[in-house]
């Protein structure tokens, strides 16, 4: 593990749930991948991405909600759309390598048009749309949501200062007509029923995150342990899994109390919700998962969850040369294996690669003060005598 830098105290139960869910995206992209039988969405209603979202509210308000006060509105705003540009950027590449990818590969192997909307496949007359975010390929759909989200945080952030519980009042009954009427969404050229994740629908998430970051704030990080909703906590996750377990698919006879119908994903449907909110309050609300995390399974985590943006574009392009491997060639035990040793393996290159670039940028940063003070020192007579001459 790169070294931490001194002083650090971060919180690492955050980065460390944001890199499991990076890695539960990156499996479960892979249809044909065997490891996508452990993921989340296998014991739960919700999976990787709603703890995605909640976690980039919650990210948002530490790396922009508090740098307000300090820099004050119209800088903090800058910063936010810089974030949101670097986003586009990585997105528009994303596009790009996967267009051109499925296209070339058809040429030697045939494609499954469900790997790129047959819009796309056929012809780049249309491909503008995608740039503007007009059109969502299916696959790339998670990033412009996040974009939405980010770009309305200011707003959020100024409904905060006034009040949490108004804010929280007015998300929750816009997410509330959304799950009532889905048909409210914003349009997408190559879907008519609109955006998969609506952004209207899963901005609630979201302001959950930033709101239970300034509740965290005020618990030395965490939220307020309550010996009872720790228990509801556990018994709603104890009937989601059973539920949601494929029973079916391991060959076990059905367990299911109640056989409810998946919850709808693009609207954020409300089990789904309580799911994804049981599970971040057992962790942090858990002074166990906060020790874990810093232990070195925790620190390898959060590793991958403080370069989340890069770690999630990486492990996409991985993704579908993954599948266009498995559906060209077969989906054996040795290409199983192969794929995914060199997927993570990838992901965690990049990852301390580019921790190892941030811990020199901080470590440049703490010396101009240093360096600073030294020059306010007199200096000896001999160095100035040498430099005279």
């Amino acid at each position: 593990m790169p070294p931490r830098p001194p002083g650090s105290r971060r919180d690492h139960r955050i980065d460390a749930l944001r890199g499991v869910a990076l890695l539960m995206m990156f499996v479960d992209h892979i249809p044909q991948n065997v490891l996508n039988r452990f993921t989340l969405r296998n014991v739960g209603f919700a999976d990787a991405a709603e703890i995605f979202v909640l976690l980039a509210g919650y990210a948002s308000w530490l790396a922009y909600g508090r740098n307000f006060e300090r820099v004050g509105l119209r800088a903090g705003v800058g910063r936010v759309w810089r974030r949101c540009l670097r986003l586009y950027v990585f997105q528009a590449v994303m596009v790009v390598v996967t267009t051109a990818t499925i296209r070339y590969w058809r040429a030697f192997w045939p494609v499954p048009v469900d790997f790129l909307e047959p819009e796309l496949a056929h012809g780049l007359s249309s491909f503008w749309r995608v740039l503007f975010l007009d059109a969502l390929p299916s696959n790339l759909n998670i990033l412009p949501l996040y974009m939405v989200l980010l770009g309305v945080f200011p707003l959020i952030y100024l409904m905060m200062r006034i009040s949490l519980w108004l804010t929280l009042a007015l998300s929750a009954s816009l997410w509330l007509l959304i799950n009532l009427d889905p048909s409210i969404n914003f349009p997408n050229w190559l879907d008519p029923d609109g955006w998969y994740f609506d952004p209207l629908a899963w901005q609630f998430l979201f302001t959950l995150g930033a709101c239970a970051a300034v509740v965290a704030g005020r618990h030395d990080g965490s939220l307020p342990r309550r010996g009872w909703l720790r228990w509801v906590c556990g018994l709603y996750l104890a009937v989601s899994a059973l539920e949601a377990f494929p029973w079916q698919q391991w060959g076990l006879p059905d367990l299911r109390p109640f056989a409810i119908t998946a919850p709808d994903k693009s609207v954020l449907a409300p089990l789904r919700l309580l799911d994804v909110l049981a599970i971040f309050y057992l962790v942090q609300s858990s002074h166990g998962v906060r020790g874990a995390a810093e232990g070195r399974i925790g620190r390898v985590m959060a590793l991958f969850g403080r370069h989340s943006l890069e770690v999630f574009s990486a492990g996409t392009v991985i993704d579908l040369y993954a599948r266009l491997i498995f559906t060209s060639f077969g989906s054996g035990w040795m290409l199983q294996i192969a794929v995914n040793v060199i997927g993570f393996t990838i992901l965690w290159e990049l990852a301390t690669v580019l921790d190892r670039a941030r811990i020199r940028q901080k470590q440049r940063q703490a010396a101009p003060p240093a360096a600073a003070e030294g020059r306010g020192n007199p200096a000896p007579a001999g160095s100035v005598m040498e430099r005279a001459r």
